[in-house]
């Protein structure tokens, strides 16, 4: 039964476990499942869940993070620089500082999953399981004769070693935490003869998934589900398969994904209720995204509001959340340099709206100076200094009702003493995270956000439940 896995997550599986193995033991009943051992129980306790994010300030339910842990990210941090981060990388203070990350999303009531648990989910109680990451791993290795290297120069004995049969049953030798490596470094064995001993020799390389920590970027979630992006980085794009992978075994539909030309990363997305999106185009994601997310309908809302960079496109800026982010129902940060139609760094709207008659989404508006069209939109901006950006100080994470998680102190001091911010700031120590490019928000997919609906409705059901009880016959 599926719950036996829960023990594998703990106490007898060869990985280490993270903390928020709690929550799985919180959510995962002794219930059975399906032959395959699927992680539906990790989400529900085997009900049906769905993937959906309204609005950023809506409560978050689910988030999937991956602990910036194994050898893909020892591989990236012996060239920072190549591999996409901003700075050299502490490992151990790395993992502290997710770890402390996650706990406080369970303190808040947050459900947290990490990638390596989803992975290892039931494979050592079910073969389902077991085959399904064996295949994954198919996938991630590679044998390939040497360069220069012609096969004829293979003794004939030695040549099934490079077959995919021979790969299978390495795979099926191999432990849970060699399995869930070997896809998160992508490796690539090249053979060549050596004319001595076992007959051939062996070099190495790896197209680890070195950036795998930062799992906002590989989809979006949307008013419909969620729907998987096309990443700028030809690098990190097998990072959309390992996350296509969770979702499945979880059970969460994906929607679709971005095809070529359309590039979509998560960074430029944020949920602004049911009527509203917005997609920032630069840097990373393009206008060929948004159109086929309009096109194939994957939005659920009434409104795209397309946030153009055509005039900075800077590393440091790549993403919309690196310089903007939703605090409230009607409050956001915004970096204060690109505010106003003077700004030489300014962002432009366009905004296309659904037609009526035809439910296709047609240009409404555009190149409206984004600060301007938030304040239209009745949002307070909270403007962020250039030298608080820098240290990550727009890129927040929201667990509803104005819960913010940030990483720098001065601009957490500056959100509450805003008087049009009505919640809670906490502040952690995420300095070796952000070594690699990227904050709070960039290593979280909030996968799902309690719908106002949804929530108004079990508000409502309470008080008349109440009501009831108060009224009836002792």
């Amino acid at each position: 039964m599926e719950h036996l896995a829960i023990s594998q997550l703990s106490s007898r599986s060869e990985m280490t476990p993270s903390r928020s193995v709690q929550d799985v033991r919180e959510v995962a009943p002794p219930v059975p499942t399906s032959k395959r051992g699927s992680a539906v129980n990790l989400l529900s306790g085997g009900g049906i869940v769905s993937a959906v994010q309204e609005h950023e300030n809506e409560t978050a339910e689910i988030v999937i993070v991956c602990e910036p842990q194994g050898t893909s990210l020892m591989m990236g941090g012996l060239h920072p620089r190549a591999s996409l981060y901003e700075r050299p990388v502490n490992l151990d203070a790395a993992k502290s500082a997710h770890a402390e990350f996650r706990q406080v999303m369970r303190e808040a009531g947050v459900k947290v999953l990490t990638v390596r648990e989803i992975l290892s989910y039931g494979v050592m109680n079910h073969m389902g399981a077991r085959v399904e990451l064996e295949e994954m791993a198919m996938t991630a290795l590679t044998y390939s004769l040497d360069e220069g290297v012609e096969l004829s120069e293979l003794r004939e004995q030695d040549q099934q070693y490079l077959s995919d049969e021979y790969k299978r049953d390495v795979l099926q030798h191999m432990s849970i935490l060699q399995l869930i490596d070997s896809i998160m470094i992508n490796p690539t064995v090249h053979i060549s003869p050596s004319y001595r001993d076992t007959g051939l020799s062996a070099s190495y390389t790896f197209q680890p998934l070195s950036n795998l920590v930062y799992t906002r970027d590989q989809q979006i979630t949307t008013c419909k589900g969620i729907v998987m992006g096309r990443l700028r980085s030809s690098q990190r794009q097998l990072e959309v398969e390992v996350m296509k992978f969770c979702f499945r075994k979880l059970g969460l539909p994906v929607l679709g994904e971005i095809d070529e030309p359309g590039f979509l990363e998560g960074g430029d997305y944020f949920a602004a209720g049911e009527d509203l999106a917005l997609v920032g185009v630069g840097l990373r994601s393009n206008i060929e995204a948004c159109e086929q997310l309009m096109n194939r309908d994957w939005l659920g809302t009434d409104r795209l509001a397309v946030v153009r960079d055509d005039f900075e496109q800077h590393q440091d800026r790549m993403h919309l959340d690196c310089v903007f982010s939703i605090l409230g129902d009607k409050c956001c940060i915004m970096l204060e340099e690109m505010l106003g139609a003077e700004s030489k760094t300014r962002r432009l709207v366009d905004e296309y709206s659904r037609h009526p008659a035809t439910g296709k989404y047609e240009l409404s508006r555009e190149k409206i100076e984004f600060s301007q069209y938030m304040r239209e939109e009745g949002y307070h901006i909270i403007p962020i200094k250039p030298e608080h950006q820098l240290l990550y100080g727009c890129n927040v994470l929201n667990l509803g009702n104005s819960r913010i998680i940030s990483v720098n102190a001065d601009t957490a001091r500056q959100i509450v003493r805003d008087p049009h911010f009505h919640g809670d700031v906490q502040v952690i120590d995420y300095s070796p995270i952000t070594s690699m490019y990227g904050a709070v928000h960039c290593s979280s997919q909030v996968v799902r956000r309690m719908p106002s609906s949804l929530k108004d409705k079990l508000v409502q059901d309470a008080i008349k439940r109440k009501k009831f009880s108060s009224q009836s016959p002792e």
